[in-house]
């Protein structure tokens, strides 16, 4: 599921912090449940896809701008959204999005990159379908170590049931290219967060970030690593509503 919300014009996963200050609506991305699901279906990754399906349930719901909370995947398929429909945005939280394009081109993105070789493993597991081995590993190397064990039993569950958006990830094509010229073409309020304790590549996807996005802020969550939401979800959700409260 990924983290979108709206105001009478917002799109939201975790809502109940938001509901209170906005009309907060979450929704489950294609090929999670409970969509019809397939390891053969469309990937997690698939930014691109997942960006033009926000746009299409906008304005289903009758929204010509919304505002945008999301998180990793969700996050990368915001980028997509707000670069090809502005027009269609308020402001824009994002956070930790696996924007790996934004990397291209850097002198050392290979060596920023040899942090994630390690995710390896985890897809040939999926791949295999042995989803109980996969997505420990698989958390643990985006979240960093322990990060499986720290959520709870329905965040466990939730992966569980969203697996086959993951091993149509280890199957298919890789994610799409979001670049620099994208992201200055995002003219709204936008919030970047990273978490203190998460891999290193995303604050380096920020950075990049960071220096193209012509209306950005930029937080770091403490005490979190890449699961804000499980990990410090007060600062998280508190730093979202004080940027929209001023955007």
């Amino acid at each position: 599921m990924s983290s979108f919300m709206g105001d009478c014009k917002i799109i939201v996963c975790g809502a109940s912090k938001f509901a209170p200050h906005y009309r907060a609506i979450a929704y489950s991305r294609r090929n999670n449940y409970p969509n019809e699901v397939s390891p053969e279906g469309t990937p997690d990754g698939a930014a691109d896809v997942h960006g033009e399906d926000l746009a299409a349930l906008a304005r289903a719901l009758g929204f010509s701008r919304i505002r945008v909370v999301a998180h990793s995947s969700g996050a990368h398929a915001a980028l997509f959204f707000a670069a090809k429909h502005p027009d269609m945005v308020t402001s824009l939280a994002v956070n930790e999005p696996p924007a790996l394009g934004m990397l291209s081109g850097l002198p050392n993105s290979a060596e920023i990159l040899k942090e994630f070789a390690s995710l390896a493993p985890a897809r040939e597991a999926l791949k295999l379908g042995d989803v109980q081995r996969g997505i420990p590993m698989f958390v643990d190397v985006v979240g960093g170590p322990g990060a499986y064990e720290r959520r709870s039993d329905a965040d466990k569950k939730m992966n569980l049931d969203n697996v086959a958006s993951y091993q149509a990830d280890a199957i298919k094509r890789p994610r799409p290219i979001f670049t620099c010229d994208m992201a200055k073409a995002i003219t709204a309020p936008t919030l970047l967060s990273d978490a203190e304790r998460s891999p290193r590549l995303f604050h380096h996807v920020l950075d990049q970030l960071e220096a193209c996005l012509p209306n950005r802020e930029r937080i770091e969550i403490p005490a979190s690593s890449h699961t804000v939401t499980v990990d410090n979800p007060n600062a998280y959700e508190q730093a979202v509503l004080a940027f929209f409260a001023q955007h």
